[in-house]
């Protein structure tokens, strides 16, 4: 025998029906290799030298066994896609937010009109998935919003007939899959569903994370602060951008500082208690939590790492924040910024959100891919820039590197002091950003 592979057939293309013929194809091939060894003289095993099993001499003719009933149908055949929708929304494990649970519904609205409310979850093919991300590919931007009554292809539809060429971005298109994708893998925890079609339809982003938005430049951080909000307007409503001896200071003027100074987010800001600017250890720190306010609202953040205690910035003290924050304690304010209402979706930085996309404009200070998150990217920058530690800077700012919602620094040890914080957080500093026309404390601090 001068071959040192056999290879047989297992004549089928049924994956569980190959597992089961193995053992039996590997039991004639087994025998042949020790015909082999005896012919040579080698020590053998004489059983693997019976009858291959394959041998038609030693079959046992089979007896049809009796009728069996059919298999009553599984659950992934009787429930239907709008069935399985409504359990995934109706679980009480999500806690979304009010922003979380219109998406969903939305992505509900379009996914039943695709493939009907009444389909099985089973009849949900691969290729009925791939159009699906077809028509999302030629939705219109705020499709929900410019046309709330009509379906997906009537918006497509009357989009084209508009000429509209402005459609979802990749991401936004990716986070409709997301949302769909979630209710198929439920679906096959709950065991309705053997596998998800969605899986690995994403499409790649051409646009890179770190492009999509940037930092300011120092000569926009100067028009911001310089404008007339920070240098003296006729009020901080209507009058914001008109020259004035006025001096307001309430949250149009600190948001943005705090945002710079801090890379709190907006609505972290926004939502701020009287109660959360806190000395911890004798430091004083911004507390960023969720969870019900004073007042009985809930206040939100966007992962579990963006609970976290910031330490506010000596620019910040040196600008009079602890001051304004003490005022509105003696004032008997829950909210450190009261004026601030709360948007249809239950976030206070709704308002100021839209406000400041007008503020950036009056104040020359638009540019493309800028915009309030801005200030975050500034923050990050300057932590770099100051060579902080990674591990801090992931907590000072929020950030998670694990996708999974918490900061790696929180897996090991007890956490960094208030004080080894505020050290790294006073390193960042905007040297060719002078704001001592904002200054109620001393001049600007030497590093």
């Amino acid at each position: 025998m001068a071959q040192s592979e056999i290879w047989r057939s297992l004549d089928t293309d049924s994956y569980g029906m190959a597992l089961r013929r193995i053992h039996r194809v590997a039991a004639d091939v087994e025998a042949e290799f020790e015909k082999v060894r005896c012919s040579t003289g080698s020590v053998i095993d004489p059983v693997l030298l019976a009858t291959p099993v394959s041998d038609p001499s030693r079959s046992t003719p089979l007896v049809p066994a009796d009728p069996q009933p059919p298999a009553p149908p599984s659950p992934s055949n009787t429930r239907t896609i709008g069935d399985v929708y409504d359990r995934f929304i109706a679980d009480p494990k999500h806690q979304w937010s009010k922003r979380t649970q219109i998406a969903h519904a939305t992505t509900r609205k379009w996914v039943i009109e695709v493939f009907g409310e009444g389909t099985p979850l089973a009849e949900i093919t691969r290729e009925g998935c791939r159009d699906f991300v077809a028509l999302l590919r030629e939705m219109p931007k705020s499709a929900h919003q410019r046309f709330p009554d009509l379906t997906i292809t009537e918006v497509i539809a009357a989009a084209k007939e508009k000429g509209e060429r402005r459609v979802i971005s990749t991401a936004n298109l990716n986070a409709y899959i997301n949302r769909f994708g979630g209710v198929m893998n439920w679906a096959m925890n709950e065991g309705y569903l053997d596998r998800n079609p969605l899986k690995g339809l994403k499409l790649r982003d051409p646009v890179k994370k770190r492009d999509k938005r940037n930092p300011f430049s120092i000569e926009q951080l100067r028009r911001i602060f310089d404008a007339p909000i920070y240098t003296g307007c006729r009020d901080d409503a209507n009058g914001y951008a008109v020259p004035g001896d006025q001096r307001p200071r309430r949250a149009r003027f600190w948001v943005p500082l705090i945002a710079l100074f801090s890379g709190l987010r907006l609505n972290e800001i926004c939502q701020l208690e009287v109660s959360d600017i806190r000395a911890i250890d004798g430091i004083p720190c911004f507390r960023v939590a969720s969870g019900l306010s004073q007042t009985g609202d809930e206040k939100r953040v966007k992962t579990n790492a963006s609970e976290r205690s910031v330490p506010v910035h000596d620019e910040l003290i040196r600008c009079g924040f602890l001051v304004f924050a003490e005022s509105q304690r003696l004032c008997g304010e829950t909210n450190l910024f009261p004026e601030l209402p709360f948007g249809h979706l239950g976030y206070r930085s709704t308002a100021i959100s839209r406000w400041f996309s007008r503020f950036l404009e009056n104040a020359g200070a638009a540019a493309p891919l800028t915009c309030f998150h801005s200030f975050r990217h500034n923050f990050r920058d300057g932590l770099r820039e100051a060579k902080i530690d990674r591990d801090i800077a992931l907590l000072l700012g929020g950030w998670t590197t694990d996708g999974k919602g918490t900061a790696v620094a929180d897996n090991y040890g007890s956490g960094y002091q208030p004080k080894a914080l505020a050290e790294a957080l006073n390193a960042v500093r905007f040297p060719a950003l002078n704001l001592d026309h904002l200054a109620v404390i001393g001049s600007r601090r030497e590093t």
